[in-house]
C-alpha cells in the first residue's frame, strides 16, 4: 500500500494521540461496556433508553479509535528541529498581521488531525497553513479562502 495517504504529525500531537487512545480503550469503552450490561439486566431491551444510548456511545467510541488507530498506523511524525528555522515550515509558531482587521495572530502550523482552528493551530493543508509555508519575516502572503481573498504580514517564526 504505498500510495496510502501519511499524515504529518508532531512528536506532540503524536503523544497526546497515542494517550487518547490508551484512554479510549482501556476506561471509556470498558465503562460502557459495563453500562450495556446493567441495561441488559434491566430486561426488555425494545424499550430501554438507557441500553440505546450506550449502545450509541460505544459505536461512537469505536469509531474515534478506529479512526486514531489509522490515523497512527500511517503517521509520519515531523522532527521540528530539523525544520527550517528562517522561513515558515511545519511545527512552526508564527506571528502575523492582518491588515484588513488591524491585529496581530499567532498561529501555530500542524497536520490536519491536530487541527483546531478556534485556538489557531492550523493545518499545513489549510488556505492559511499553505499560504504560510515557506514565508520569512517581512513576506506578505496573498491567498483565497472561502470568504475571498486574503493578506498576511509575516512579523516573527518561532518553533
Amino acid at each position: 500500500m504505498a500510495d496510502e495517504k501519511k499524515y504529518k504529525i508532531t512528536s506532540s500531537g503524536m503523544k497526546a494521540k497515542q494517550e487518547r487512545l490508551l484512554e479510549l480503550k482501556t476506561v471509556l469503552l470498558p465503562e460502557v461496556v459495563e453500562r450495556i450490561k446493567e441495561a441488559r439486566a434491566q430486561g426488555d431491551l425494545s424499550e430501554n433508553a438507557e441500553y440505546s444510548a450506550a449502545k450509541e456511545l460505544q459505536g461512537k467510541l469505536q469509531g474515534e479509535i478506529d479512526e486514531i488507530e489509522n490515523l497512527l498506523r500511517y503517521a509520519e511524525i515531523v522532527d521540528e528541529s530539523q525544520m527550517d528555522h528562517d522561513s515558515v515550515s511545519f511545527g512552526s509558531s508564527v506571528k502575523v498581521y492582518d491588515e484588513e482587521f488591524d491585529e496581530e495572530i499567532v498561529y501555530t502550523i500542524v497536520g490536519s488531525s491536530e487541527a483546531d482552528p478556534m485556538n489557531n493551530r492550523i493545518s499545513n493543508e489549510s488556505p492559511v497553513g499553505a499560504a504560510l509555508i515557506g514565508a520569512k519575516p517581512g513576506d506578505r502572503v496573498e491567498f483565497e479562502t472561502p470568504g475571498g481573498m486574503m493578506t498576511l504580514l509575516v512579523k516573527e517564526i518561532n518553533l
